[in-house]
């Protein structure tokens, strides 16, 4: 992998990250208990990140 691919894959997931825990965050305030807003958080950021490495695999 190149120095470019790497650095594209670790924004991907550092943006996934901040999806996933945005998500989580607005669950919990939103009156959810932490453990569902948990699984909504990870599902957000799941979501994400296969959203993105989908439309890699279509480019190339």
């Amino acid at each position: 992998m190149s120095t470019l691919q790497v650095l594209t894959l670790l924004l991907a997931l550092s943006m996934a990250l901040h999806i996933g825990c945005a998500a989580a965050f607005t669950a919990w305030r939103g009156g959810t208990r932490p453990a569902l807003a948990l699984l909504i958080g990870g599902s957000a950021a799941g979501t994400a990140c296969a959203l993105y490495l989908a439309g890699v695999s279509a480019y190339n």
